[in-house]
């Protein structure tokens, strides 16, 4: 079931939380098990699998980084387990910083886990400003527009995930 049609609301990666968490209020009070104790198995079963979409529904669009990945996810762009090949300037890009942790693994200078961290986070700034971008302007389109953003946002979130591997190998060795 999509969850923004679950809830009556547009796909969008902005979405008004205000909404969604009135939504998720209502919907909780509609589909509250204990109103229905009174009638057949069947709807007792169906108003627990609503109550449970209900939640699940809330959880993920209530969540930034939950709902970009189910847009993703809906529109078959984040598919468990797929192999996606970044862009092999990233991959370049990306080797400095493996070369730096590489060499932490026998030896945890401070002066090379800092100049790490501060270029993690200058990629992290700069991915995240272009991902603003991306589904902003994803929220504003129609039609096939929002193919060619989605496949960008897709590739935004690939190196975000790259990265957060990059970032929990690098707190690894700075908390030695």
């Amino acid at each position: 079931m999509n969850y923004f049609e679950f809830y009556d609301i547009p796909e969008a990666f902005h979405v008004d939380e205000g909404l969604v968490k009135r939504k998720f209020y209502e919907l909780s009070k509609t589909y509250h098990p204990d109103f229905y104790i009174n009638h057949s198995e069947e709807k007792q079963q169906e108003i627990l699998e609503l109550s449970t979409v209900n939640n699940k529904a809330y959880q993920v669009l209530s969540n930034p980084g939950k709902r970009l990945e189910y847009i993703l996810q809906l529109h078959g762009h984040a598919i468990e387990g797929e192999k996606y090949q970044l862009a092999q300037n990233f991959l370049m890009e990306m080797m400095e910083i493996n070369e730096a942790l590489m060499e932490l693994e026998f030896e945890a200078d401070p002066a090379v886990i800092e100049n790490t961290e501060k270029q993690i986070s200058e990629i992290e700034s700069a991915l995240n400003t272009e991902l603003l971008n991306y589904t902003s302007l994803f929220d504003q389109q129609s039609g096939a527009e929002k193919e060619t953003l989605l496949l960008k946002i897709k590739d935004i979130y690939y190196r975000q995930k790259y990265l957060l591997r990059i970032r929990e190998s690098l707190n690894k060795f700075a908390s030695r």
